[in-house]
């Protein structure tokens, strides 16, 4: 089976290829019918750039202006690696062909180097530090899917959504924080088609995980909790911490994060009203009691009974989120939240944490009035139906913000199809009716 995440086979014409996915591009374009020769990575995420409507000969924005990136460059993790990531890629990215961009979590180019030629080609589309290149702005491209879809790929020249960049080829792999797995960025390298070839997509992987593998080294974990508990965003909770990395079950995922919420434990009555509700029977006991059971041979001395509680410390993401709000840091809260606290689950404990978390983050973005959070939180799966937060952006962007070209339309159809009229002339979002999506 060919790998997906190559832009081609060894024997393709690069010329030939490129042209067959230049066709099938414009149909896409203008039928919405993807051709089956586009691989899937690139038709799934030409199908996301169209729903986020960017248009296929844009500018990616510039987002962060020099003073801003310098500082908030010099306190990113990914500062730590840049000259491991020099080393490795340096010399191919000052060959007069190539360009090595650094990215954040966001798709927001933090370091392009190269040769000035081969950079000032680059400018002519905005692929330069500051600019912002994830999928909702710029379209199908090496760095902004390799961060959409966490994986390392490649993005061969036509395969790209935005015409701008189809005469570029690029290969990118993301890098994690190595203690919390938490994204942080992502490594590319720019170039011609020749970047198509295997051994890129090699180099670009084989690159993040050096740099992850020196950041452990830079970086040992803090004293403090020794496990990590991910649940935010994830159907199935991931427990991790010296040496461990267990992916749990639904209902174990479940009980971990009742646990972990209720530090000073529950009563197997309390937990079984806590994860059956309504549901529960003269069964649900003995089933929880079974549940237990296989629990205990998955995390060992982790759980103790009389009452059911983690005897260990233990540092959950959910947790982390709501300390960092009831100290005043939205930012990073939203950055910790990941999304919805285990979505699937139908637990009325688990409901409960989900609902409350995700209301009082909702609360402190709309209450400071940020862009830059409201952006973020719009921009995020969960909020990209909350009527009232897009309108709060609209008052909080400027009147000639490039964002607005996208977010007004956009707002016009969540009234619509929450049965609202127009909104007010200029925007006015404290005196529109809202509802939240």
């Amino acid at each position: 089976m060919a790998n997906p995440w190559l832009a081609m086979a060894p024997d393709t014409d690069p010329a030939e290829r490129s042209r067959a996915v230049r066709r099938a591009h414009e149909t896409f374009l203008t039928e919405g019918a993807v051709d089956p020769a586009v691989r899937q990575v690139v038709a799934a995420s030409w199908r996301r750039s169209a729903a986020a409507l960017v248009v296929p000969e844009s500018m990616a924005p510039i987002e962060l202006g020099d003073a801003e990136l310098e500082a908030y460059r010099a306190e990113h993790p990914l500062a730590r690696v840049m000259p491991l990531f020099r080393e490795l890629l340096g010399s191919i990215a000052h060959d007069g062909a190539h360009l090595l961009a650094v990215s954040d979590e966001r798709g927001r180019l933090l370091w392009v180097e190269g040769h000035r030629g081969v950079r000032d080609r680059a400018e002519g589309m905005n692929f330069v530090a500051g600019a912002r290149w994830d999928e909702r702005h710029a379209g199908t491209n090496a760095p902004g899917t390799s961060l959409a879809l966490d994986h390392a790929v490649q993005i061969f020249a036509s395969e790209h959504y935005n015409r701008r960049v189809q005469h570029w080829s690029c290969a990118a792999a993301p890098v994690h924080d190595p203690h919390t797995g938490r994204l942080l960025g992502a490594v590319d390298l720019t170039g011609g088609d020749h970047l198509a070839s295997p051994h890129s997509l090699a180099l670009v992987r084989a690159t993040a995980r050096a740099a992850e593998a020196q950041l452990m080294a830079l970086t040992p974990r803090a004293s403090g909790p020794r496990t990590t508990l991910t649940a935010l965003g994830r159907d199935e909770a991931l427990l991790t911490g010296d040496g461990l990395r267990l992916r749990l079950g639904r209902r174990h995922s479940e009980i971990m994060v009742l646990l972990a919420g209720h530090p000073e434990g529950l009563t197997g009555d309390r937990l079984t009203v806590e994860l059956y509700g309504e549901r529960a029977d003269r069964r649900s006991p003995v089933t929880l009691r079974a549940e237990l059971s296989r629990l205990r041979r998955l995390v060992g001395p982790l759980l103790a009974s009389r009452p059911y509680r983690l005897c260990a410390p233990m540092a959950a993401d959910m947790t982390v989120a709501a300390e960092q709000l009831a100290a005043g840091d939205v930012y990073g809260a939203l950055r910790t939240y990941r999304g919805p606290l285990l979505p699937l689950s139908e637990a009325p404990g688990v409901r409960r944490m989900r609902r409350l978390l995700e209301d009082r983050l909702r609360r402190a973005v709309l209450a400071g009035g940020d862009a830059e959070l409201l952006c973020r939180w719009v921009e995020s799966p969960w909020g990209e139906d909350d009527l009232e937060v897009h309108e709060v952006l609209l008052t909080a962007l400027p009147a000639r913000a490039p964002a607005r070209a996208a977010l007004v339309p956009h707002t016009e159809r969540l009234r619509a199809a929450y049965g609202l009229g127009a909104a007010p002339r200029g925007g006015d979002a404290t005196s529109a009716q809202r509802r939240r999506g």
